[in-house]
């Protein structure tokens, strides 16, 4: 093994280094085990380990030493957020509802990994069906976030967001339907990207009927990675994209360049920036932040404006859209079949009386929400915002009941990731600074239609301004 650990290589640099035999795959995945078992009993990101990893990690080192074709990301071990199907790995969806379940077969980007090689390292932590912001369920443990372990990591997917913080994984898989990808990427100080909607195809994840809760949020529901960087996303991405015949709602990806734009090439976009779309209230230091990453920006770019488009809150929009896409029929029969008792969000949506009418209000509202955005980035190529309207936030609540000074809803906090689950438009969240007390600030960048290519691009130029300095402990062996 070289004298460096493994895990202080990103995603691109390791499976290189694998492919040139500086390491095996089997060092990578036991390294990975072993800083698992180091810190991952405070952080609690993975909640089943897949006990084959070494077995894949050997057949890959065999071929690799037979001189056999391999695939883009042979060796690299990778963890799988517990709301995607791993076939024959236990799937619970963070609810008691599937506590056992083992499905029969694994999602389509689970597929495409292990066609890439890619070694499935085990599962991460998520909150019931994604229902919420932030890590917890009443099935394992609530993760932690790797800067301070008395704080959330976000969510949904908390899990992944600490793992790859934790540098447990170079990559891990996340999904995002209001934000749950982008969410812990900003509060654990990772980079996590949300592509446009049906770039990445969805199966069985949100489609398929027979499993009530996983089938939800069909038309908001994203897959993407968080990793350290965006070229190791762009990496991911270029392995994961390309339509799917499971997938209607998946499109082509044969019109995106993966590489990613050099920093001459971004001078004359045309950045709009705004630090609370227009009404959320941001903390001091989160907005000090913002307003810091938008000031180098000017200093490379030729045109960066203050400007939000009228769109408003989404809030109470995307409360009803997941409403309208959750099984609500078949999520009451199963839990009262097995006496369970579902709560949060997920329960206030069960219970509740919903009619036509809320349903198709909130469909013409997302239309004139989309057809806004539309108009607006006819005009720019991206929107800039904070990713959250605060840091991380002791565990056990569902956000801060103040920011800023003054009251807000628990949810106050999200306020402006979910705009691009209703758009589909792509977007990412970059590390771009800390609070006073070192916790993580990112920065969201939002891009038009299609353009992921752009997104990754200005995140590549946002990193080259903000270079990482800092992990959180305990220091690689």
């Amino acid at each position: 093994m070289s004298e460096i650990s493994p895990l202080e290589l990103d995603l691109t640099q390791l499976r290189e280094a694998i492919a040139q035999g500086r390491y095996t795959a089997r060092e990578v995945v036991e390294t990975s085990l072993s800083r698992i078992e180091t810190v991952d009993g405070d952080l609690h990101a993975f909640c089943t380990l897949d006990e084959s990893a070494i077995a894949q990690a050997e057949d890959v080192d065999r071929r690799l030493s037979n001189g056999q074709a391999v695939g883009r990301l042979a060796g690299v071990p990778v963890a799988v957020k517990d709301l995607i199907c791993t076939g024959g790995l236990r799937t619970t969806f963070g609810s008691r509802l599937y506590e056992d379940f083992i499905p029969e077969q694994d999602d389509i980007v689970v597929e495409r990994l292990r066609a890439a090689d890619a070694i499935i390292l085990g599962k991460t932590n998520a909150a019931e069906f994604g229902y919420g912001a932030t890590g917890g369920n009443h099935v394992f443990p609530t993760t932690r976030n790797p800067w301070n372990t008395a704080l959330t990591s976000g969510g949904s997917s908390a899990g992944s967001g600490a793992a790859v913080a934790a540098r447990m994984v170079p990559l891990a898989l996340g999904s995002d339907g209001g934000g749950s990808v982008r969410i812990p990427a900003s509060l654990c100080g990772v980079y996590g990207m949300k592509p446009s909607w049906g770039r990445v195809p969805l199966y069985p994840g949100c489609r398929d009927e027979r499993f009530p809760g996983q089938s939800s949020w069909e038309t908001l529901e994203h897959i993407g990675p968080l990793t350290r960087n965006a070229a190791d996303a762009a990496l991911a991405l270029s392995v994961l994209c390309s339509p799917s015949s499971y997938d209607r709602h998946s499109i082509p990806s044969q019109d995106v360049q993966w590489e990613l734009s050099d920093i001459e090439a971004m001078r004359g976009v045309r950045i709009a920036v705004t630090r609370d779309l227009g009404y959320a209230l941001v903390d001091p230091e989160v907005g000090a932040a913002f307003d810091n990453a938008v000031n180098r920006l000017q200093s490379v770019v030729d045109c960066v404006e203050g400007k939000c488009p009228a769109v408003g809150s989404t809030e109470r929009l995307l409360d009803t859209l997941v409403a309208l896409e959750t099984d609500r029929v078949g999520l009451k029969a199963m839990a009262a079949n097995q006496g369970v008792q579902l709560d949060g969000w997920l329960r206030d949506i069960l219970e509740r009386e919903w009619n036509a009418d809320q349903f198709t209000a909130a469909l013409m509202e997302r239309k004139r929400v989309a057809n806004a955005m539309a108009r607006f980035m006819g005009e720019f190529d991206f929107l800039l915002t904070p990713a959250t309207a605060t840091a991380a936030f002791p565990i056990g609540s569902s956000g801060p009941s103040e920011i800023a000074g003054r009251p807000v809803p628990p949810s106050a906090w999200t306020t402006f990731s979910p705009l691009a689950n209703l758009t589909g438009l792509p977007a990412a969240s970059v590390p771009v600074g800390y609070t006073s007390d070192g916790l993580p600030v990112g920065l969201q960048i939002m891009g038009r239609h299609l353009d992921d290519q752009g997104v990754l691009s200005l995140s590549a130029l946002v990193e080259h301004l903000f270079p990482r300095d800092r992990w959180p402990g305990p220091e690689l062996e």
